[in-house]
């Protein structure tokens, strides 16, 4: 069959972090024969040549090109877009990795819409990574409807006649931004680019050794030489007006303002602050123009426009001001309704850990010229804010803790300006309610709650929380699309979470009572803590020394629409000789299906069902389950000596 999709990877001495990459090529839901992976190794000098050769020797998918080192890696994938068979060509890293099913996802998206470009969802472990990008999919995305311009990264899945018609090649050669130039050009001149964004196809990391080529310090005078190249493709295939005001802005904003602002900027060496600014400054008197800088957000307006009068000194000093503003998200009520889990919050920024206070009866007013301190500043700023206070908004977003995939959830928000102090201030604050629908989620994980914040000139994310422990909801654990969900308060910061698969203790069957069991022939019903939409039929194991056997039970919402009731008919013979303990699986599980006992257990007696206590287990079972977890334990600890050198 044709090869649908090559991927090209350049490598250099990635070590260890080579193996994710490697592993989520073997993985992909594409069939084998449709696609392959060229690997172009640019003179690396650790054991990675050696493993790539065997692994090309196994894998018939897998290809290798070994070259002498050429400083970056533009050459390299420049080579594998020459050796690729494919119909399209898919740019990895060699420290990042792919979902499982990003290539047939996005051959498929790509085919369906026409597409020249295919960019996938992105997940960043340590690094940042596009968000508003990917709140839906685009299939027919532009500059100019979406904002693609937000990722300039080569990790995406591109035509290979197109390259090759336009004769599009990365710049070659030890530089910087050889992406922004190629990627800039392949979105103004691709007939059509399609953004997919309901699976995370691709996971950017930062590596533990902070050895990312992206992550070095780099020498300003180049840098910004590289840059201009990629406002030089923006010139040469748009016309001077809003739309490349607009790109320009992203350079701007990005590479530039962003690098001068508060934490980022206050913690650089005093000496390296200065040549990166004095590179900037000459960027921005050079090449754009008023429109660029007028569409930033306030605080990007000052710090642009200190920057281009070329005041070190004020940038610093608003830099140390920014540095204090942070949002603060508070936990309202959580309670499950209908399958859905329902989050209220507010949310507000604060300045040095405090509310902050913006002026009543403020009014949008350009900047007019450049501040003439940091007060004027920060009071333009303030007011300003306050002015736009009607295009603030807040999300909420779920991010998995492992993978760092992340999606936003729906969000209905009022804005309210609540009095402060002498009442000539009001404090800016965003109520909301996020509603979850946890059968939306990809399976498994625990999820952090985030709130992103857009008031004024700050884009911030904090986490939902922490909820004083005595005002902390508890709403239980909910069953919904045949797995388990619980939203928990993590420890000991009280942030919200949700955990998938939850089972054991964590689902709260423990709190059952006897008193809860009732019984009427051989049918029983009891309260349980979970929470379900419609009635669910849930598994059941009943136990007794050493034999057991299943029944089907049924879920059912409680009239209350707290919790649900178990339900179940029992056959009496099967309940004969012996006292059974009750054990529930709420969700399908197969082989793989976990158990999680009730504490009560059943009894048959002249026909009909009895509720009695859970025996003890005898003093010599006690024994031995004792035994065996403090050899548990003792073996843990042997293996972590082993693992640390005896330290």
């Amino acid at each position: 069959m044709p090869v649908k999709v090559s991927v090209i990877v350049p490598v250099y001495n990635p070590g260890i972090y080579i193996e994710d990459c490697i592993s989520s090529l073997q993985r992909q839901s594409l069939p084998p024969d449709e696609f392959e992976v060229i690997f172009v190794d640019d003179g690396s000098t650790d054991q990675t040549p050696a493993r790539l050769d065997a692994l090309a020797a196994e894998d018939p998918r897998m290809k290798v090109i070994h070259q002498e080192n050429s400083g970056w890696s533009g050459k390299p994938r420049n080579v594998g877009i020459e050796a690729s068979r494919g119909e399209f060509v898919m740019f990895v890293d060699n420290d990042d990795y792919l979902g499982d099913e990003a290539l047939e996802r996005m051959y498929d998206y790509g085919v369906a819409n026409g597409a020249d470009v295919i960019v996938g969802k992105m997940a960043g472990k340590g690094r940042g990574v596009p968000v508003e990008l990917f709140r839906r999919n685009h299939p027919r995305a532009t500059v100019e409807n979406a904002p693609l311009i937000d990722s300039l990264t080569p990790h995406k899945m591109i035509r290979r006649a197109f390259l090759d018609r336009i004769g599009l090649r990365f710049p070659e050669g030890r530089r910087r931004l050889e992406d922004h130039v190629f990627i800039a050009e392949a979105y103004l001149r691709a007939e059509n680019v399609s953004v997919l964004s309901d699976y995370v196809c691709y996971y950017h990391l930062r590596r533990d050794d902070g050895s990312n080529a992206g992550f070095e310090r780099f020498d300003p005078v180049g840098y910004f030489k590289n840059l201009r190249e990629a406002l030089d493709v923006v010139e040469r295939y748009t016309e001077p007006g809003p739309v490349r005001d607009r790109l320009f802005r992203r350079w701007l904003r990005v590479e530039m303002v962003e690098r001068l602002r508060a934490r980022r900027f206050l913690k650089l060496p005093d000496d390296y602050r200065r040549e990166l600014f004095a590179e900037i400054h000459q960027v921005v008197v050079e090449r754009f123009g008023p429109g660029v800088a007028a569409g930033l957000q306030p605080t990007q307006q000052v710090v642009a426009a200190l920057t281009a009068a070329d005041r070190y000194d004020d940038v610093v000093a608003f830099a140390e001001w920014e540095a204090g503003v942070a949002p603060k998200a508070a936990p309202g009520d959580i309670e499950w309704r209908d399958g859905s889990l329902r989050i209220g919050f507010t949310a507000e920024y604060r300045s040095a850990g405090e509310p902050m206070a913006f002026p009543a009866d403020a009014e949008a007013a350009p900047l007019a010229d450049v501040p003439k301190d940091v007060t004027e500043a920060v009071r333009w700023v303030a007011s300003e804010t306050a002015a736009r206070f009607g295009q603030a908004t807040a999300d909420l977003l779920l991010r998995e803790r492992s993978s760092a995939a992340q999606y936003f959830q729906p969000v209905e928000f009022t804005r309210e300006a609540v009095p402060a102090g002498d009442g000539e201030q009001v404090r800016l604050v965003l109520r909301g309610t996020a509603t979850v629908d946890p059968a939306a989620l990809p399976a498994g994980g625990v999820w952090d709650a985030l709130v992103r914040v857009k008031l004024g000139g700050w884009t911030k994310e904090c986490r939902l929380g922490p909820a004083p422990r005595e005002d902390r909801p508890a709403p239980g654990v909910g069953v919904v699309g045949g797995r388990t969900a619980l939203p928990y308060w993590t420890q000991p910061h009280g942030n919200l979470s949700l955990e998938f698969g939850t089972r054991g203790k964590r689902l709260g069957l423990g709190r059952v009572r006897l008193s809860d069991v009732t019984v009427s022939g051989r049918r029983f019903q009891v309260p349980l803590p979970l929470h379900v939409p419609v009635a669910t039929e849930v598994r059941l194991r009943l136990v007794s020394r050493s034999r057991f056997f299943d029944a089907a039970g049924l879920l059912s919402p409680a009239p209350d629409g707290a919790g649900s009731v178990l339900e179940a008919d029992l056959s009496v013979e099967d309940l004969s000789n012996g006292v059974w303990r009750v054990a529930l699986c709420p969700t399908p599980g197969g082989e793989q299906a976990r158990f999680t006992g009730l504490p009560f257990a059943l009894r048959a007696s002249d026909g009909r069902l009895q509720v009695v206590e859970v025996p003890r287990p005898g003093v010599a079972l006690r024994l031995a389950r004792r035994a065996r977890r403090v050899l548990g334990r003792a073996r843990r600890t042997v293996s972590s000596r082993i693992r640390t050198g005896g330290k």
